[in-house]
């Protein structure tokens, strides 16, 4: 097996809620307002630290779309999904941008929940978006 080679992010991070591994900027953030399966999900620009699954069709609140769950580099945890294809037109601008879920991760918009550099050192989810 490889070496692993995890980024550390500065700032304000989302961060795994099982291992805390960093995943994302507060300011790599596009919409606060999607949904799946277990709750609030935020659509992000760009994501670190985690591999995609199996590319997938996935019929979601808005549509068929083609998407990779993604993992994890540290813990192997399904933390969200990366949109591939949107096929409603409308829904476009997703393709190539990721998707977190709020209950795997600890971050930034939350005061008891912040992620910095500085602090705190120490199988497939049927995604629905709005």
């Amino acid at each position: 097996m490889g070496r692993l080679f995890v980024v550390n992010l500065e700032g304000q991070i989302y961060s795994c809620k099982y291992c805390r591994t960093h995943l994302a900027l507060y300011h790599d953030i596009i919409s606060k307002s999607f949904h799946c399966r277990h709750g609030k999900a935020y659509l992000f620009n760009k994501v670190v630290n985690v591999w995609l699954g199996k590319i997938e069709e996935r019929l979601m609140m808005t549509g068929m779309h083609t998407v990779a769950d993604l993992f994890c580099v540290g813990c192997g945890s399904i933390v969200g999904w990366k949109y591939e294809t949107a096929h409603e037109k409308s829904q476009k601008y997703k393709e190539g941008k990721f998707v977190l879920e709020r209950v795997k991760v600890v971050g930034a918009d939350e005061s008891r929940l912040w992620g910095s550099h500085e602090a705190d050192a120490g199988g497939s989810e049927e995604g629905e978006d709005v």
